[in-house]
């Protein structure tokens, strides 16, 4: 039997091997249902992650920054999924979970993926989560590793294997795509309800400007579709009060590439607003 130490300070023995999921489950099925991760010894793991050792044990909810970071990272496999599906001979980079939302540098050879793209790649990684897929982890020697992803043509995959440690390398393999990644990650892809892909850039792989150009496709997902539509309603809110947008419409001032980004150029109006707002603060003599 192993120790299972709750925030409240509270204490449950369970059989060793027991996961997080199964622990919710003893508490209640409706707790069950709605956790999406779990911390043991300060680290997020997989709900169907075995844990075999006394532990601190934490469960995370959608609530919770690391319940969204494992929802947003299995969605980032996800349109990974979608995009083999729809882009054979896709290669792939790296697709984090980010503050909101997630996204994946991929390389799609000769074809070229357009914002025009992105509502058919909703649409397929829609149709994926109606499988309900299970997500599964798997640990991998560094030897097995190189030869799975070498054999399938993954450059850029077989370059981060060969930096990593040997005996600390998993995958995650949810319906017929399989990624190099350290989690953690939902059960199923179930849970993920609404989808929006929101834009497409271009992205050096690892940052370095003299490797390749990539494709970085920006996503974010929701386990309620009203959540999604809270979501855009308020970046539409955040657009129309964007500096930008109101100094042009209101001709206060412009921006030019030639002067240099991000540096406003008055315009008369803007410049006669400006004078009246200095005279207006210096104090009064």
């Amino acid at each position: 039997m192993i120790k299972i130490t709750f925030p409240d300070g509270s204490v449950r023995e369970y059989n060793e091997g027991v996961t997080g999921l199964q622990i919710a489950e003893s508490i209640s099925s409706r707790l069950a249902q709605e956790v999406l991760a779990c911390g043991v010894n300060g680290e997020i793991y997989d709900l169907g992650r075995p844990i075999n050792e006394d532990a601190e044990f934490v469960l995370y909810k959608w609530e919770d920054e690391q319940g969204k970071h494992a929802f947003w990272h299995t969605s980032a496999h996800l349109l990974a999924e979608a995009l083999q599906e729809l882009y054979p001979g896709i290669q792939f980079g790296i697709g984090p979970a980010i503050e909101n939302g997630f996204y994946y540098d991929v390389d799609p050879g000769e074809a070229v993926i357009k914002e025009s793209d992105l509502p058919a790649i909703e649409a397929k990684m829609a149709e994926l989560v109606a499988k309900k897929e299970a997500v599964v982890r798997e640990s991998i020697s560094k030897t097995d590793a190189l030869k799975k992803f070498g054999d399938r043509g993954e450059n850029y995959k077989c370059e981060l294997i060969s930096e990593l440690e040997d005996g600390r390398i998993t995958t995650y393999t949810q319906g017929a795509f399989t990624d190099l990644c350290r989690g953690p990650h939902l059960m199923t892809t179930a849970p993920i309800k609404a989808i929006k892909l929101m834009s497409v850039a271009g992205a050096y792989w690892r940052g370095h400007e003299d490797r390749k150009m990539m494709t970085r496709i920006y996503g974010i997902t929701f386990p309620k579709k009203k959540m999604l539509d809270e979501y855009l309603a308020m970046l539409e809110e955040a657009k129309k009060r964007d500096h930008r947008k109101i100094g042009k419409e209101m001709d206060l001032f412009m921006f030019s590439d030639t002067v240099g980004k991000g540096l406003p150029m008055w315009l008369p109006k803007g410049t006669a607003l400006r004078l009246r707002l200095q005279e207006f603060l210096q104090p009064h003599r």
